[in-house]
């Protein structure tokens, strides 16, 4: 069932991210037309708004006289044809604008032959919202036109204007949808490596941040591990301390029962009295630390410190030490404490002794940890993987624990050092940066 649904994540996954390509590369298809399209008819104004002005305002008032095709006419229509040779247009003509609602074509700048066709006053088939911007003076750009006779076409017009700036008519250019999709073919075939960049850019981003979700899920994964291996190893630890202490228990309670029994009763006293010594020592063992996983840490290794028998001391700041993950800051002092409590239990009882100082200054933070016990000589040897001074054991691995606590302090360039004396003490001290 797992399985199935991992599959129909990474199917809907794909799905998605092939639908969500698919619409931009459309989309960017689509806008590229449009700019397109945009950009021929601000070209075509221009033009318009150019023919207009070398528009011989005599002869065309002229023309408005008579309106027929007389040698006026003739004049502005082959004037008007030259430009629309020039341009490439589908016709170009003047307009006249009346009312707000239609258009009435004046001249025509076709070739002769369409123009002996061409009737004076027909009405035109700019639609009514460009006609009302034209009859308020304004240039005007309408969208592709399906007309029955001339085909699809876009048009655009600009004033003619006579004396003290009065417009006298308009100059009108049609641009045949041919001409605009040959246009729009040429500019997308040469876009068309952008549309299929543009596709595989958006791939990759999709790609990477699914492989950075897979990788930060595995690194979450192994830290949660890491924890849970700590977690496990320090709960067997208080465990057996626990198992220790109350096979402890049952033996002083059969040496006080066997005390009274005998009759001994100031003896069971003094017994008593010692027993009042190991109780106080166990409450001792609550630590006023701010840091939970710390404190917790430490009471643990305190307890397995007493049942080794080793004098162990803190000195913790009163600092909640959030400026490191608590995953590492296990890992740096677990392992720590552990080589110390290895070390140390191999000297007589009397001269076990462990201190841990925790110090948080503005810039850095000071771990240290001091132990009695034998003086370590290859000291740059022990943060190899696999080395350790200790003997080999069945089943159980040597040298990982001054590796693992070498790459955490790495991690945050800090650093770490193992002084160790002839006089049986050994210190660690990690400094880790405070960014």
């Amino acid at each position: 069932m797992k399985n199935y649904k991992i599959k129909l994540i990474l199917v809907l996954s794909t799905v998605l991210i092939l639908s969500f390509t698919s619409l931009n590369v459309f989309t960017s298809y689509v806008r590229t037309k449009k700019t397109i399209e945009e950009s021929i008819a601000n070209q075509s104004l221009e033009a318009a708004i150019a023919i207009a002005s070398t528009i011989d305002i005599d002869t065309y008032q002229h023309f408005l006289g008579t309106k027929v095709k007389d040698a006026y006419y003739w004049q502005i229509s082959n004037h008007l044809n030259d430009a629309r040779k020039k341009l490439g247009a589908l016709s170009v003509y003047t307009l006249e604008i009346d009312n707000p609602k239609q258009s009435k074509v004046m001249i025509a700048g076709v070739p002769n032959e369409l123009n002996n066709r061409f009737i004076i006053g027909e009405v035109c088939t700019v639609p009514e919202a460009q006609v009302k911007r034209a009859y308020e003076g304004n240039t005007y750009v309408t969208g592709v036109i399906e007309d029955p006779h001339f085909g699809s076409y876009l048009s655009v017009g600009a004033p003619i204007k006579g004396e003290a700036g009065k417009v006298i008519g308009y100059i009108g250019i049609d641009i045949g949808a041919d001409t605009l999709n040959e246009i729009k073919g040429k500019v997308l075939e040469n876009n068309f490596l952008l549309f299929v960049f543009n596709g595989v850019v958006i791939l990759v981003v999709i790609g990477t941040f699914f492989f950075l979700q897979r990788w930060y899920r595995k690194e979450v994964a192994k830290e949660v591990g890491v924890t849970e291996d700590i977690y496990q190893a320090e709960i067997k630890t208080l465990i057996t301390s626990v198992s220790s202490l109350r096979h402890d228990f049952t033996n002083h309670i059969q040496v006080l029962h066997g005390l009274l029994q005998l009759g001994e009763s100031v003896r069971a006293q003094e017994y008593l009295a010692s027993l009042s010594k190991e109780v106080r020592a166990i409450e001792s063992l609550k630590l006023n630390i701010d840091h939970p996983g710390l404190s917790i840490l430490l009471q643990t290794k305190k307890l397995a410190a007493q049942n080794y028998i080793i004098d162990m001391n803190f000195t913790i700041s009163r600092d909640t030490f959030n400026k490191i993950k608590t995953t590492d800051l296990i890992k740096i002092l677990s392992n720590l404490i552990d080589n110390a409590i290895d070390a140390t239990i191999e000297l007589p009882e009397g001269e076990r002794k462990i201190t841990i100082c925790c110090t948080a200054f503005n810039t850095h933070y000071v771990f240290k940890i001091m132990n009695t016990g034998p003086k370590i000589i290859e000291k740059e040897q022990i943060f190899k993987q696999g080395y350790s001074t200790k003997r080999a054991e069945q089943g159980k691995i040597r040298g990982q624990g001054l590796f693992i606590v070498r790459e955490v302090v790495d991690k945050y360039n800090g650093k770490i050092t193992i002084n160790s004396t002839s006089d049986l003490e050994t210190t660690a001290i990690v400094k880790i940066p405070l960014k």
